[in-house]
């Protein structure tokens, strides 16, 4: 038996053969995803992300997962997920403690907060994109 870790410091990559890898510390940078992408690269598509961040205000940015859904896990708060579908159609859907929403692919999506929300993510990060909010 390990040490119980802290899934906000060190997020967990579910890759192939049912495997559960530790990765390195999380230290708020966005180049921590960069890195991340180039640990498992054989995992493709079917590999997964699993983090868990606080958040104090709204995002100022939004994201796409192009090759895989994305589920947004509300833990503690309430968080509304802005959701672009790739018709142009957006979508709001708020979630509190207990429950999620799907991003599916290619959806671009943001967060909007009016107090502290804590989420858990698990993401099939492959390809991740970013753009100004």
């Amino acid at each position: 038996m390990t040490a119980p870790l802290n899934l906000t410091r060190f997020p967990v990559h579910l890759g192939l053969g049912g495997r559960a890898h530790v990765l390195p510390e999380f230290d708020g940078d966005m180049s921590w995803y960069e890195t991340y992408g180039k640990l498992h690269p054989n995992d493709g598509i079917e590999g997964r992300l699993v983090s868990m961040h606080t958040f104090t205000e709204s995002w100022d940015s939004w994201e796409v997962h192009p090759r895989g859904d994305e589920v947004v896990l509300c833990v503690a708060g309430e968080m509304t997920l802005i959701q672009e579908y790739p018709d142009g159609q957006i979508a709001r859907v708020t979630i509190g403690v207990g429950e999620y929403a799907i991003n599916a692919p290619g959806v671009w999506h943001t967060a909007d907060l009016d107090a502290p929300a804590t989420a858990l993510f698990i993401t099939a990060g492959e390809g991740t994109e970013h753009r100004p909010r």
